[in-house]
C-alpha cells in the first residue's frame, strides 16, 4: 500500500489548527473539572480577542509588509457598529441569529473602513503609513466619544453636542451617549464562539497565504519594483490584505463589545497602547510567524494575571519574558541554533524513510 502524501504546508497548517484545538480541549476540561480559576474563566474571551488581533495585524505586518498603528481602530469600528445593531434589534430577533448577524455587520463595517482608509494610506510607506494609520485610530476613538444616537417612535435621532439635543420622545431610548458609550449590549460572546471565530480567521489568513493571491501579496513585500514589473497589480493587493486584515480586527472588535455590559471608546480600550500591544504580539511571535503571533498572544496576556500573587516582582518578570522570547526570536545565534535542530530533525525523518524503503 501506498503512504498517504501530506506536504509541508498542509502539515504546517494542520499543527496550526492542532495547536489551537487542544487549547481548547484543554481549557474545556478544566472549566468541566472546576479547575479553573474565576479570573482564569474571565481571560478565555479576552484570549481569543488577542489571538484574532495579532494574527490579524502580522497579515498586514508580517505579509504585506506595511507597518500598521491603527489596528485598534478597525476594532473599535467592529466593536461599534455591532453593538449598536445589537442594541437596536435586542428582542426582535433571536439572541444566536442576532449575534451571528452582528458578527458578519462588525466585520464589513471594518473591512469597509480598512478599504476606504487603504486606498490613500497605502500610497504612503514606513513611517508615514504608521503615523496616517495611528491618526486614524485616533480619529475614530475620539469620534465615537461625541456621538450621540437615540431612537424613538419617530425614528433615528443624532447629535454630537449632548444627548439633551437629540430631542426625544419621553419614551425614547438613547443607544450611543458620547463618552459614556453603548450600555446594556448583550452578553452573547462567550470561548466557543470566540475558538470558532478564531479557526475561521486562520482558514482566511493560512488560505489566503498560501494562494497565488497570497505569493503576489509576499512578492510585493519583498520587492515592489519588480513584482509591479511583472504585471502585478499592487494597489489592489494591497487593498485585499490590508481590507481582510481590517474585517478580522472587526470581527474580534465583535467579541469584545459583546463581552462587556458597558462598552466605551477610552484610550485603554481603542487608543494608541492597544494598538502597540497588538503590534509587541506579533514582533515577539515573529513578523510573518501566524502560529508564533497566538502563542505571544497567550503568553504576555495570562503572565500578568497568573504574577499577580507576585506583586513587587510581577512586572520585572514581565519584562524579562518579554526580553528573552525577543532574544529567541530575533537573536542570529538563536535564529542559527533553530536551523540546526530543523534540518536535524529533517534530516532524522529522511534517514527514517531511506531505511523503510530499503
Amino acid at each position: 500500500m501506498k503512504k498517504l502524501k501530506i506536504n509541508k504546508t498542509t502539515k504546517h497548517n494542520f499543527i496550526t489548527y492542532l495547536m489551537v484545538f487542544i487549547a481548547f480541549a484543554a481549557a474545556s476540561l478544566l472549566l468541566a473539572a472546576g479547575q479553573m480559576s474565576s479570573l482564569m474563566e474571565g481571560l478565555l474571551v479576552p484570549l481569543c480577542i488577542y489571538v484574532m488581533l495579532a494574527i490579524s495585524l502580522n497579515l498586514t505586518v508580517g505579509i504585506l509588509g506595511e507597518l500598521s498603528l491603527g489596528h485598534a481602530g478597525f476594532m473599535c469600528v467592529g466593536a461599534f457598529s455591532s453593538a449598536f445593531f445589537s442594541k437596536c434589534t435586542e428582542g426582535t430577533l433571536p439572541d444566536g441569529f442576532r449575534f451571528f448577524i452582528a458578527i458578519l455587520i462588525g466585520a464589513a463595517a471594518a473591512g469597509v473602513f480598512g478599504i476606504l482608509i487603504g486606498i490613500p494610506v497605502l500610497r504612503l510607506k514606513g513611517d508615514y503609513l504608521a503615523i496616517v494609520t495611528l491618526a486614524f485610530g485616533e480619529i475614530i476613538k475620539n469620534l465615537v466619544n461625541v456621538l450621540y444616537i437615540g431612537k424613538d417612535q419617530n425614528g433615528f435621532h443624532f447629535s454630537m453636542k449632548d444627548s439633551i439635543s437629540l430631542n426625544l420622545d419621553p419614551e425614547g431610548q438613547i443607544i450611543v451617549n458620547g463618552a459614556q458609550g453603548i450600555t446594556g449590549t448583550p452578553n452573547d460572546s462567550s470561548f466557543i464562539i470566540g475558538i470558532i471565530l478564531i479557526f475561521i480567521s486562520l482558514a482566511v489568513i493560512l488560505n489566503l497565504i498560501n494562494s497565488r493571491d497570497g505569493r503576489a501579496i509576499m512578492s510585493i513585500r519583498d520587492n515592489r519594483i519588480a513584482a509591479e514589473s511583472v504585471g502585478i497589480n499592487i494597489t489592489k493587493y494591497k487593498l485585499m490584505a490590508f481590507s481582510i486584515s481590517a474585517a478580522i480586527a472587526g470581527a474580534a472588535g465583535v467579541l469584545y463589545a459583546h463581552n462587556l455590559s458597558t462598552l466605551t471608546a477610552s484610550p485603554k480600550n481603542f487608543g494608541y497602547n492597544m494598538s502597540i500591544m497588538i503590534l509587541v504580539f506579533v514582533v515577539l511571535g515573529g513578523i510573518g510567524n501566524i502560529r508564533g503571533s497566538m502563542i505571544a498572544a497567550v503568553i504576555l496576556t495570562l503572565l500578568p494575571e497568573l504574577l499577580r500573587g507576585l506583586s513587587d516582582y510581577r512586572m520585572l518578570i514581565y519584562a524579562i519574558v518579554l526580553i528573552a522570547m525577543m532574544l529567541f526570536n530575533w537573536s542570529p545565534r538563536a535564529v542559527e541554533w533553530k536551523e540546526g535542530m530543523k534540518e536535524k530533525y529533517l534530516g532524522g525523518l529522511k534517514k527514517r524513510r531511506e531505511k523503510e524503503v530499503k
